[in-house]
């Protein structure tokens, strides 16, 4: 890897040291927008448990929580910096208990089957190491008709092909792409 590439994984692919907080705080800011388009997409109701899946430094979870105060919210991510700067951000929820994140990865989830009525990932899923068992183990931690979106910024590299191809090989159903300005989001369902 370049140095370079090693630049921008400490910032933004695994976070980590100082390049990681100035990451995390890059990331902030960018994913802002995406994060309140991709939780509105996800149409969140009363009392729903939500997962967020590289949860960043948080704004996803304070977008799902300003869309609806109720929910219950669980992220991985596998960044502690990350972990960190989250549990800043949310810290009133994470103190109340509404809010509960640890470091983690999307391709083993410490969650029950069937535990979640939703989960999403912002400008993470290109990041994932083996990004069908991610998915899978999404569908298995979502409940019968449990909702999944995959949101990305312009920013994030990731392409629009192939992702609701994706989404259907790991089980999902009614996938389909959504755009909003330059931002867009593969929406499923959990049979």
């Amino acid at each position: 890897m370049s140095l370079g590439g090693a630049l921008l994984q400490r910032m933004f692919g695994h976070p980590s040291g100082l390049l990681g907080l100035f990451g995390g705080r890059v990331m902030a800011r960018t994913n802002r927008s995406c994060a309140v388009w991709v939780t509105e997409c996800l149409a969140l109701a009363p009392q729903e448990r939500v997962l967020e899946i590289g949860f960043g430094p948080g704004e996803g979870i304070a977008a799902a929580l300003a869309a609806a105060p109720t929910v219950q919210i669980a992220g991985v991510d596998p960044s502690p910096v990350m972990l960190a700067m989250a549990k800043r951000r949310n810290h009133g929820a994470v103190a109340a208990g509404r809010v509960s994140l640890v470091e983690g990865a999307a391709e083993r989830l410490p969650f029950d089957d069937a535990s979640f009525d939703a989960a999403f990932a912002i400008n993470s899923f290109q990041l994932w190491r083996d990004a069908p068992a991610g998915l899978r183990e999404i569908r298995r931690v979502l409940r019968a008709g449990g909702r999944i979106a995959l949101g990305f910024t312009p920013y994030s590299g990731q392409s629009r092909e192939g992702l609701v191809e994706r989404l259907a090989a790991a089980g999902f159903e009614d996938a389909r792409l959504v755009e909003r300005d330059q931002n867009f989001c593969a929406l499923a369902m959990r049979p």
